[in-house]
C-alpha cells in the first residue's frame, strides 16, 4: 500500500484515510492535500508518484500545476491593493489602466472583472495559445474590445481572460508584474511554495499531469454569437491542440497565465489563501475580507451553464442550502468562498469557522468521478 507522509491532527485521521484509500486504489496518481484552522496547520499530508510510472515518488515539495485554482491566489494579490488603500473596487478600471475605456468599457468597474461580470470573458476571434504569450499584446487586445454583454448585468466565467485583466490591474497600480507581485508580497513573506512562472531550476520539482482519460481532445469550440460560445472559442486554452503535451513541457512550466498555470502544492497554495481565515497576521483587514461576500451574480453562470453564486474575487458558496453548482458537495455557509481548477484541485475558505481546505493532484477527474469532494466531507465530518 503507498506510504501516506506528513503530519495531521488525530482529528482527521479520515483525511489521511481517504487519500491512502485512493492512492492504495490508483484512484490518484500522487496528490498533497492541507487543512488550516484557526491559524493552525491541522493536515498537510501527500503521497503517491510523480507519474504513472511510479518512478520518482511524491515529495512533500512536489509541484504541479493547478490550473484555474491559481485564480485564488490572483484574486488576493489585487485585494491586497485594495486592502492598502491603492485600488478601489468600485471604481472604474479606466481609473487605473486609462486604454481600458475603449468601446464602451469606461464605466466597467474593478469589481466587475472580479466578478466576472466584466463582459469582457475572452479574446475576439483569431486568438491562439501562442498570442496569450505576448503579454503586452494579448492585454492590449482585451482592452480595446467592445464587451459582449453589458457589463454588471449577469456572469460569464472569465476562463483565460481573468488572468492577463488581474495582472495589468496589479502592474498598474504597483509597478509590478503579476509574478513578482505573488513572489515579493505572497509567496515570500509566507513563505509559500508558489510559483506563477517556475524557475528553471525547480523544473525537476514538478509532477506529470494527467488528463481525465488519454483520448485526444477537440481543438476548440466553434463561435457563435452568444457570450458564452465565444467565451470558449476565445479561450487559449481551446486553441493548443492537445493541451496535455503542453501541460507537461517548459512552455507551460514558464508561464505566467495568472488565471491558470499557478504550479504549487497543498501547503503552498494553502499558505497563501489562508490568510484569509486566520484571526491573525493576515494580509487582509476585516473590512477587505468582507468585500468578498459582496455579490457580484447569482444565477446561471453563462460559461458554465451551473448557477453560481460570485462575489469580488471568488465564488461564494450558497447560504442556506446546497446547490448544483460547480462543487456541488459544497455545504452551505454564509461566508464561504472558494475557486478550483481543472481535473479537481481546490481552495475553500470558511470564514466564520476559520477553515482553509487545498488539495492538488496529477492524475486529473472531472464531474462525479472527481476526488475533492470526498476530501472537503472528510475534513468537515471531522471538525
Amino acid at each position: 500500500m503507498p506510504e501516506v507522509h506528513g503530519t495531521y491532527d488525530p482529528r482527521f485521521q479520515r483525511v489521511h484515510d481517504v487519500l491512502a484509500a485512493n492512492l492504495d486504489a490508483g484512484r490518484e496518481v500522487g496528490a498533497s492535500v492541507y487543512v488550516n484552522v484557526g491559524g493552525v496547520d491541522v493536515v498537510d499530508l501527500w503521497g503517491g508518484w510523480r507519474e504513472k510510472e511510479q518512478t520518482t515518488p511524491w515529495t512533500e515539495d512536489t509541484l504541479v500545476t493547478v490550473f484555474s485554482a491559481t485564480k485564488t491566489v490572483t484574486s488576493l494579490a489585487v485585494l491586497t491593493l485594495v486592502d492598502r488603500g491603492e485600488l478601489d473596487v468600485y471604481a472604474p478600471v479606466a481609473d487605473y489602466w486609462p486604454e481600458f475605456a475603449q468601446n464602451g468599457k469606461e464605466r466597467v468597474e474593478v469589481r466587475h472583472i472580479l466578478g466576472h461580470t466584466s463582459g469582457v470573458s475572452g479574446w475576439e476571434l483569431p486568438f491562439t495559445f501562442d498570442d496569450a504569450f505576448d503579454m503586452d499584446g494579448a492585454t492590449a487586445r482585451l482592452a480595446a474590445q467592445r464587451p459582449w454583454w453589458e457589463p454588471g448585468s449577469a456572469s460569464v466565467y472569465h476562463a483565460s481572460s481573468y488572468g492577463h485583466l488581474c495582472a495589468e490591474l496589479v502592474r498598474r497600480v504597483s509597478g509590478k508584474t503579476l509574478p513578482e507581485f505573488v513572489a515579493s508580497e505572497l509567496a515570500g513573506p509566507l513563505s509559500a511554495d508558489f510559483y506563477l512562472g517556475v524557475p528553471d531550476s525547480e523544473f525537476g520539482r514538478i509532477a506529470t499531469i494527467y488528463p481525465v482519460d488519454e483520448r485526444s481532445r477537440s481543438a476548440g469550440v466553434p463561435a457563435t454569437d452568444t457570450p458564452a460560445a465565444k467565451t470558449r472559442a476565445g479561450s487559449f486554452t481551446g486553441t493548443m491542440g492537445e493541451p496535455f503535451q503542453v501541460f507537461n513541457q517548459p512552455v507551460w512550466w514558464r508561464s505566467v497565465f495568472g488565471g491558470s498555470s499557478g504550479h504549487c502544492n497543498a501547503r503552498g497554495l494553502g499558505r497563501i489563501v489562508s490568510t484569509l481565515t486566520q484571526d491573525g497576521g493576515k494580509l487582509l483587514s476585516p473590512k477587505t475580507v468582507d468585500l468578498i461576500f459582496d455579490e457580484q451574480a447569482d444565477g446561471v453562470d453563462g460559461y458554465y451553464e451551473k448557477p453560481i453564486r460570485w462575489g469580488i474575487g471568488y465564488a461564494l458558496a450558497s447560504a442556506e442550502s446546497n446547490r448544483r453548482g460547480p462543487l456541488p458537495f459544497l455545504r452551505p455557509g454564509e461566508r464561504t468562498c472558494f475557486w478550483y481548477g481543472t481535473g479537481g484541485s481546490l481552495a475553500i475558505m470558511d470564514v466564520d469557522r476559520g477553515v482553509t481546505i487545498t488539495y492538488v493532484m496529477n492524475q486529473c477527474r472531472s464531474g462525479k468521478d472527481s476526488l475533492n469532494g470526498e476530501y472537503y466531507n472528510a475534513v468537515y465530518d471531522s471538525l
